[in-house]
């Protein structure tokens, strides 16, 4: 009887092995960071006249520069044209700012950022760096609002519409499995957990 519990013992410790590592993400997994392109607006503060003008500034930005961004092919190509339009970008949101009645000016940026998990119609993104269009207004002391620049969603969650099946195809199929529905599987934790590790090595 002993030698049959042993057995068994070691049979489910190899059947949880063998689990755990099925469900390790793989580097087509972990792209999900890589081929994705943030949306950061701060509002200049929680006054409902700030973030009225937050959501305004939103749907003016992915209207004139949003579009653009389904005519791209891959992430990096975003990220270029979103590079090379930020001081137009600028421009741009301190006139309708002005446009608006306010004295304050925003502040563009294009860098890293880490993001909580963030759930969408349909899906959910797992927490981590990602690469991050931060549009300031004013102070900056409001809440924000962010959604994926590109893949082009949030010319979709903008208008509280679920995102199209061509925003979606910009990612591969591991990763619409990932993501999609938001199941919260032990791939998707165990990808968070490496995110988290990684970026407290970076501090």
């Amino acid at each position: 009887m002993k030698r049959f519990i042993d057995v068994l013992a070691t049979l489910t410790v190899m059947l949880t092995l063998v689990l755990l590592v099925a469900a390790l993400p793989t580097d087509r997994d972990a792209a999900i960071y890589e081929d994705t392109l943030r949306l950061h607006i701060l509002a200049n503060s929680d006054s409902t006249a700030d973030q009225s003008l937050k959501l305004e500034i939103r749907d003016r930005l992915l209207e004139k520069y949003g579009t653009q961004l389904k005519s791209e092919d891959g992430k990096s190509g975003a990220v270029n044209m979103i590079s090379s339009l930020k001081h137009e970008m600028e421009r741009d949101i301190d006139t309708w700012i002005c446009e608006a009645g306010y004295s304050y000016k925003s502040r563009v940026s294009l860098g890293e950022e880490w993001y909580e998990r963030r759930e969408y119609e349909g899906f959910t993104l797992p927490e981590g760096y990602y690469t991050s269009l931060k549009v300031e207004l004013g102070e900056g002391d409001g809440q924000n609002w962010w959604c994926v620049m590109y893949p082009p969603l949030c010319l979709d969650i903008a208008t509280e519409c679920a995102p199209s099946d061509d925003a979606l195809c910009d990612y591969t199929k591991e990763e619409i499995m990932l993501i999609g529905e938001g199941k919260y599987t032990v791939k998707f934790k165990l990808l968070e957990l490496t995110s988290e590790i990684f970026a407290y090595r970076r501090r």
